[in-house]
């Protein structure tokens, strides 16, 4: 493990959740747009996260036992996706994108954002976000005080 393995780690955690954040705010302003230019209702997207599985390779057939996968990588954005389950309906005939004919004459399909779960999503982001600020911090404290130890 290198000395700035901490710092590579937290870094990576900084730029998922501030991807987090801004798909969360993304679909936050979207609540109620009912056309896109896709047709239909916003659709919610989600930040799907996978652990950092760095692979070291050497020409050897020879791996030292260190060296290998190990957990504890960092993290990264592995994509970012439609969440395509159904909006509620709302009645509203005047609505420009009601329904003209059919069984659900009359409804208009709202987006699949709900801001009450986006909200504790952004919380839950924003924590996360602070305990990789807090470790990348830590860190840093922590290297200052070797060198300081060194120097002396």
């Amino acid at each position: 493990m290198g000395m700035f393995h901490s710092i590579n780690v937290s870094s990576s955690g900084l730029s998922a959740q501030k991807t987090r954040l801004d798909v969360i705010s993304n679909n936050i302003a979207n609540v109620n747009t009912t056309r896109t230019p896709d047709g239909g209702p916003f659709k919610r997207t989600i930040v799907v996260l996978r652990p950092k599985e760095e692979r070291i390779t050497y020409k050897s057939p020879f791996l030292p036992t260190g060296l290998g996968p190990k957990l504890g990588e960092g993290v990264k954005v592995v994509k970012i996706e439609k969440d395509f389950s159904e909006g509620r309906l709302v009645y509203d005939p005047t609505h420009p994108d009601a329904y003209k004919y059919g069984p659900k004459k009359g409804y208009v399909e709202m987006p699949n954002v709900n801001v009450v779960k986006e909200m504790v999503d952004m919380i839950e982001a924003t924590r996360a976000y602070e305990a990789n600020i807090t470790m990348l911090n830590a860190s840093k404290q922590m290297f200052q005080k070797g060198i300081s130890i060194g120097a002396k």
